[in-house]
């Protein structure tokens, strides 16, 4: 930026901040920082054109950029509105600018418009960077912690062990569940496996498809799978579209698994005096520990 016209943008920054701050307010009520409490709204203003003018004093303020666009996206606010402040500020500069000069011609306007870009252009590209940085980072996490809690395996006693299975499954997640499945398997031991599909909304061809490419998995380990869940509407729809799940055991309910799995393994639930151990109970702490 040419250093007339940043010296009359810094020597005026506060005229310029409070002309920029009160058109920012004036788009408030017609975009998405309409639900914004006005004490956050008017903060982070102010944070954010500190942010610019930080960055014109000292030609790049890296971390302040950083902290800045992180903040923006922890309160889930859109990029836009750091395009769209940027470019309010960037006409209030240049009109500010032109209104103290006394003599005003084309050749003038042009040497504002082009010092002021050369200024807030370089500040653009930093803020969309380091939010699109960010928020890839963040995705990337969210993504993994996704991935942790989509197919968990939970050991339920000895040799046996449960994978609920909740949402749709896609083909990223259905190999992900043979993984687990697989090395869950052989670390605990396991010889009976229920798959529990009643958090499942939609069984389709595709998804019974990587079931009993899991469940066949499951048994060249040695293992038993019992796929559990399967309520009446389900059912209907894998019979309607041909789907053989005869190779494997299926139950209605995780309980009903659960006895199966006991009798595969020549185990069985008994009542012990001064004790109610029973199968719900069992079933009661697994879900807990699912809570957990």
């Amino acid at each position: 930026m040419d250093e007339k016209f940043k010296r009359i943008a810094l020597d005026n920054s506060d005229t310029i901040v409070q002309m920029w701050l009160d058109e920012i307010e004036s788009l408030k009520d017609g975009n998405y920082t309409s639900t914004i409490s006005d004490e956050l709204f008017e903060s982070t203003n102010r944070e954010f054109v500190n942010v610019i003018f930080t960055s014109i004093k000292s030609q790049g303020a890296t971390s302040t950029v950083e902290n800045f666009s992180e903040k923006i996206i922890n309160l889930g606010w859109p990029l836009s509105y750091i395009t769209d402040g940027l470019q309010v500020f960037r006409r209030v500069t240049i009109d500010y600018i032109l209104s103290q000069s006394e003599k005003v011609d084309s050749a003038f306007i042009s040497e504002v418009l082009e010092s002021v870009d050369k200024w807030v252009e370089p500040i653009i590209r930093e803020l969309v960077n380091e939010y699109s940085g960010s928020w890839e980072h963040i995705v990337s996490l969210q993504r993994v912690a996704l991935q942790e809690l989509s197919a968990p395996l939970i050991p339920v006693t000895e040799g046996i062990t449960v994978m609920p299975l909740i949402g749709t499954i896609d083909t990223e997640r259905a190999k992900l569940i043979m993984e687990n499945l697989l090395e869950g398997v052989i670390k605990n031991g396991s010889e009976v496996v229920l798959i529990d599909i009643t958090g499942v909304p939609v069984v389709d061809t595709m998804v019974a498809h990587h079931i009993i490419q899991a469940a066949e998995a499951v048994r060249l380990v040695g293992a038993t799978c019992i796929l559990v869940g399967i309520r009446p509407e389900i059912a209907q729809t894998i019979v309607n579209l041909g789907i053989d799940l005869s190779k494997f055991p299926t139950k209605s309910s995780l309980k009903k698994g659960f006895t199966r799995a006991l009798e595969i393994t020549d185990r069985k639930i008994v009542d012990i005096e001064g004790k109610d151990n029973n199968i719900d109970e069992i079933l009661g702490s697994i879900q807990k520990g699912q809570g957990e």
